[in-house]
């Protein structure tokens, strides 16, 4: 039987994702499908909620995968289109790559050259190209056109790879370039122009192009226009196939992480206790770093409580922001963490023996967190232990 749950009674932490929500996001991406002709793919590094991928299955049209594992999933749970990249491939796990995968995107010229022989005839072959073109601002950390990055391949290596072997593109069937991060669509066509310049007589002997990920598509900002003008500019140039693998887009704002406050601590600082972990349950929060938003809560000094959230873990960094409220926070009280759909169960760890977040799911309602529940995994003690020896 089914264990559902208003979202104020579930055990926490909990990830709650609003599948009302969701399905909002896919509809705006399924009309850009429509719309365009081009395909897109669902990134699993971002969101890998497979009980929601027979859903997302109606509106996409498929998976991408950054090595076996993903690759694996894609194709046993979804079952559609199944792309790969991967910096590099194990030579224990490029046959069964290919033989799960309609798309095989190496990253070098080496690469190519040692597991050809395995995909041809089994799958598609492409190449990850490096455009040399940032629009990331500060986002090194994100930037795969950042000097010295190990991704892609650049215009030089390019044309020297071709000045010693002629026919090193044979069997080639598309380039592929991620440049982007949680960007719009002005980025996207400045990118294009970088990837013409330098690679567009590849192009023409090419069957698709991939556009990798990044694209915000869902946000409310985000220009549509401009995105649909730059995949039939590249159709109607280069008679190629366009592809695009968002994987923030498709669960965007599409989730909470749902928490309870164990204690308060003042020092200097008045320091809310809770049962989740920055380090832990969105490790995003350190490694961007970046400010989580909350349910009913402002910036610091915009609402007359002022706390700073942390975890009950012992490390000492582990802090997730500075928020106000209109109302004093006691021991006892819920809090709700939004946009926790993505980057966070696929990162998640048990560091200090942490509860993992029990996933639930909420079912479309129209009132903000009012959903009913239901339960799709609980973990517990041999989860934590399983990952040890």
């Amino acid at each position: 039987m089914e264990k559902t749950m208003r979202i104020d009674e579930i055990p926490t932490p909990a990830y709650v994702v609003d599948e009302g929500k969701l399905i909002q996001n896919l509809e705006i991406l399924k009309g850009v499908q429509e719309w365009t002709g081009c395909r897109i793919l669902l990134a699993q590094k971002a969101f890998s909620m497979f009980s929601e991928y027979p859903l997302i299955g109606k509106y996409l049209s498929g998976t991408t995968a950054s090595g076996l594992f993903e690759a694996r999933l894609g194709h046993e749970e979804m079952g559609k289109e199944n792309h790969i990249f991967s910096p590099a491939y194990r030579e224990g796990e490029i046959d069964e790559i290919a033989g799960i995968c309609d798309h095989v995107v190496f990253n070098s010229f080496s690469q190519l050259r040692r597991f050809r022989e395995y995909c041809q005839g089994r799958t598609s072959i492409g190449l990850r190209v490096n455009p040399e073109c940032s629009t990331q601002g500060d986002l090194a950390i994100y930037d795969p056109c950042a000097p010295g990055s190990r991704l892609g391949i650049t215009f030089g290596e390019f044309q020297r790879e071709l000045r010693k072997d002629p026919d090193v593109l044979k069997n080639v069937d598309g380039l592929h370039f991620h440049t982007l991060c949680e960007q719009n669509s002005d980025d996207l066509e400045t990118t294009l122009d970088a990837v013409e310049r330098r690679f567009g007589p590849y192009l023409k002997q090419m069957k698709w192009l991939n556009m990798g990920g990044g694209h915000h598509i869902t946000r409310e900002d985000y220009d549509l226009e401009c995105l649909e003008r730059c995949i039939r500019h590249m159709q109607k140039t280069y008679d190629v196939e366009v592809y695009l693998e968002p994987g923030e887009a498709v669960a965007l704002n599409a989730g909470y992480l749902v928490t309870e406050v164990l204690d308060v601590v003042k020092n200097g600082i008045t320091t809310l206790i809770l049962d989740t972990s920055a380090a832990c349950h969105m490790p995003d929060v350190l490694e961007m770093p970046y400010r989580p938003p909350l349910f009913e809560s402002g910036k610091p000094g915009e609402k007359r409580y002022n706390y700073r959230l942390s975890s009950c873990t012992c490390l000492a960094g582990d802090i997730i922001g500075d928020y106000s409220f209109d109302r004093e926070i006691q021991p006892g009280d819920r809090l709700y963490f939004e946009d926790m759909a993505i980057y966070s169960m696929v990162k998640n760890n048990t560091f200090n023996g942490m509860a993992l977040p029990s996933i639930w799911v909420m079912k479309p309602e129209e009132e903000t967190l009012r959903g009913e529940c239901r339960l799709v995994r609980a973990f517990g003690y041999e989860d934590f232990k399983g990952r040890l020896s």
